[in-house]
């Protein structure tokens, strides 16, 4: 809660503050199950939201939706709030502005993003591609920038990829090669991730993430819960989303320095998945958000089980730091301890490592960044109650808080405007009904053809047919005139033979 305009995390031997001004500092927030590190997550984003600045964070268990209601008191929270030196009827417990949200559109307001936003690299590691196979999605969609042709969804994207491995030879030259091997198994993986609910993430309209940082009429910002029950079970779909959206907040953003309180913070559950099995090139991309995400004005916060989750490069930049309890049981999970007792400035009063065995459920060693932005000495504190509801609220008050939003219906119904499907849709229909047009055009001029041939061949046989009568007709003249001769000349000589004595005869 807010105390003199500053975060009040917990308390020990003094209180644990968060400095507004060092909140854009980043900070971790690690421990073993159950030690927790959700109620400290619970209690910084009301703090945050009390100071006026707006919150994101991803509710993996359902249990953060509590927020909308106010908390109630109880045995056990009089009791920590007695040993905070608290007088428990005087703890401010309220409600605070939510809004929720849910990537399958169930339990918030859908969030969206385009193909195009998400990018070849990000999608790439989404969909578990190789180096070859991300070069030909790289080509793909510097084919369709090159041409204006929005990625809007996975249709849009699956058609892209058809085009360019059915007109590799003419692309060839101009953006490389573009094996069919590898553009068949970016099909592949298409498929199976609509399968994982993909075609439901992709699409219009897409979030604008504006929407995210707003304050409500009393000028608390609003905690954007992004519900992750169904989302956590596609692990990489998850952590690819949350890194999709540093990275929008990174692009979008202008630079405003140091401001004297953020203009969002960011909070990363199971922060483990965003770097598991990345390549050496996303965690550079992911230390260069981290690092230079801050100038924006955005407190990015991670929540692992422990401090070795993340990398080197991303720990040296969490000034803020909560360690709940950690347990040793083998070599390994000592060493970790190790590293993690060595994280924090010294304590004289006590031995890090041993009490962070030690530490009961609801205490944690805190450091937090002083005005000059150096790291506290680290300190055994007791966190506070959150003063919300802790647990999960009902599906009817959920589902009355998003129809109250002034939010609801902008995101709710999905629209599919014009984009490269639709134009590659359009080009071949163009395409095989000019085919058709010029298939009919040859078989006319073919059947043109065929009857002038015919027409041709008859008047041939006309003539020749005239020809052959004529020829017969001066032969049958001649036969007959021979024919003629002959009987004139036989017929004569009868005659003659007669006349001499022998006509009778011939007769």
């Amino acid at each position: 809660m807010l105390q003199d305009g500053k975060i009040l995390v917990g308390k020990g031997e003094k209180e644990a503050y968060i400095l507004p001004k060092m909140a854009n500092r980043h900070g971790l927030i690690s421990g073993a199950t159950g030690t927790g590190k959700t109620i400290t997550l619970k209690v910084m984003a009301e703090s945050f939201s009390s100071l006026g600045v707006p919150v994101f964070l991803a509710d993996i268990k359902g249990d953060l939706s509590g927020c909308c209601k106010p908390g109630t008191g109880g045995e056990s929270l009089d009791k920590r709030l007695r040993k905070l030196d608290i007088d428990p009827e005087s703890f401010p417990y309220t409600r605070f502005p939510v809004r929720f949200w849910d990537v399958f559109g169930e339990k918030g307001h859908p969030v969206r993003t385009t193909v195009s936003d998400m990018g070849a690299s990000l999608l790439s590691r989404l969909l578990g591609l190789t180096e070859a196979q991300s070069g030909v999605l790289s080509i793909v969609f510097r084919v369709a920038d090159d041409k204006g042709w929005l990625l809007v969804d996975l249709k849009d994207l699956r058609a892209m990829v058809a085009y360019v491995s059915e007109h590799s030879a003419e692309l060839l030259n101009e953006y490389g090669n573009i094996s069919r091997q590898s553009a068949g198994a970016i099909q592949r993986a298409l498929l199976q991730l609509e399968d994982a609910g993909g075609t439901l993430f992709f699409g219009e309209p897409a979030i604008q993430l504006d929407d995210w940082m707003k304050c409500d009429e009393d000028g608390r910002g609003f905690i954007n819960i992004l519900h992750c029950e169904r989302l956590y079970r596609s692990p990489l779909l998850y952590s690819t989303f949350l890194l999709w959206l540093l990275a929008e907040l990174f692009e979008e953003l202008p630079e405003v320095g140091d401001p004297e309180k953020p203009k969002l913070v960011f909070f990363f559950d199971e922060a483990h998945l965003l770097f598991r099995d990345a390549s050496k090139a996303l965690n550079d991309k992911i230390e260069q958000v981290v690092k230079l995400i801050r100038s924006k004005g955005v407190g990015v916060y991670f929540i692992s089980q422990q401090p070795s989750d993340l990398t080197e490069a991303v720990l040296a930049q969490l000034g803020n730091r909560v360690q709940h309890a950690l347990r040793a049981y083998t070599p390994s999970e000592q060493k970790a301890i190790r590293a993690a007792a060595n994280s924090f400035r010294t304590n004289p009063s006590f031995n890090t490592e041993e009490v962070l065995q030690a530490l009961g459920t609801g205490e944690a060693l805190v450091s937090f960044l002083d005005e000059k932005g150096v790291p506290g000495i680290v300190e055994r504190a007791t966190i506070l109650p959150p003063q919300s509801m802790m647990g999960v609220v009902d599906e009817d008050r959920r589902r009355a808080e998003i129809e109250a939003d002034d939010l609801f219906g902008v995101y709710e119904n999905a629209v599919d405007n014009e984009s490269a499907y639709e134009i590659l849709k359009g080009q071949k229909e163009k395409e095989d009904q000019e085919e058709a047009e010029r298939k009919q055009k040859e078989a006319e001029e073919a059947e043109k053809e065929a009857e002038e041939k015919k027409k041709q061949k008859e008047e041939k046989q006309k003539s020749t047919s005239s020809k052959t009568r004529k020829k017969s007709k001066s032969a049958l003249s001649k036969a007959a005139s021979s024919t003629m001769n002959t009987i004139g000349r036989e017929l004569g000589k009868s005659v003659a033979r007669g006349l001499l004595g022998t006509i009778k005869k011939w007769f």
